[in-house]
């Protein structure tokens, strides 16, 4: 899983294996596939935030289910620190995984996947890993560039929105960003795209490298401090680059 190192990824391991077991318990055949996909998927990474993941449901949940859902992410919270609180995912409906629009979560209905075009470029392009299910091409659509263009624009305003609550994620999320409007290519990692950020745009090499090591929980005050320092500058040449560039696209 990824390249992470011994102890997170058997935590990784061990939680994967309860969470599946757990799922199976609650929802038995409703449980159609548990996909992994994000950072856990990218031989790259060498640290996790969290955990994306899709369980595709056959069927609606029932309330007993929903709360059996919730008790079974607390006991994961409790039982696999730090990351079995931070599985970040979405229980979609089989059908609802068949189209391209974003779908709500079964689970909390009030939350739709905003990225769901990202989600299903990264699946179908083999970023996942698959834990239960069917091969993710024979579940999920091809997004169109139009499609994930939208999901991208999504991403920009939640990194806008979110600059001073997770600024090493940002900064990471912008490099990805900028890397998939030049490219246009929406599948890769914050740290591939970090890596081809820093040679692409030399002058940005220092809020880079602090925010890979910041996401790492590597960086030392001080250097938090510097990267906040110029989280402003570089998140505004991004949205610069990136209006230009669909500018040049348009014309």
């Amino acid at each position: 899983m990824g390249g992470l190192a011994g102890e997170e990824a058997e935590l990784v391991r061990r939680l994967t294996s309860a969470f599946l077991e757990g799922l199976r318990s609650v929802l038995g055949e409703k449980l159609f596939a548990l996909y992994f996909y994000g950072a856990v998927a990218f031989p790259e990474t060498q640290a996790l935030g969290d955990i994306d993941f899709h369980a595709i449901l056959g069927a609606r949940l029932s309330d007993g289910e929903r709360r059996a859902l919730v008790e079974l992410h607390e006991r994961l919270a409790s039982d696999f620190p730090p990351l079995g609180g931070e599985l970040d995912g979405y229980y979609l409906l089989l059908e609802d995984a068949r189209r391209i629009r974003p779908p709500r979560d079964e689970l909390r209905p009030g939350r739709i996947d905003g990225s769901f075009a990202l989600h299903c470029a990264h699946l179908r392009a083999g970023r996942s890993i698959v834990l239960l299910g069917p091969d993710p091409r024979d579940v999920y659509p091809e997004p169109s560039w139009t499609d994930l263009e939208a999901a991208l624009d999504g991403e920009l305003d939640y990194v806008t929105r979110h600059l001073d609550q997770y600024p090493d994620y940002c900064i990471l999320n912008l490099c990805r960003l900028l890397y998939s409007f030049e490219a246009r290519d929406a599948v890769t990692s914050k740290a591939a795209a970090a890596a081809w950020a820093r040679d692409r745009f030399p002058e940005w090499e220092r809020p880079i490298a602090l925010a890979l090591k910041s996401y790492a929980h590597l960086a030392s005050p001080r250097e938090a401090e510097a990267m906040k320092a110029d989280l402003a500058r570089f998140h505004a040449f991004a949205q610069d680059r990136i209006r230009a560039l669909l500018e040049e696209a348009s014309s």
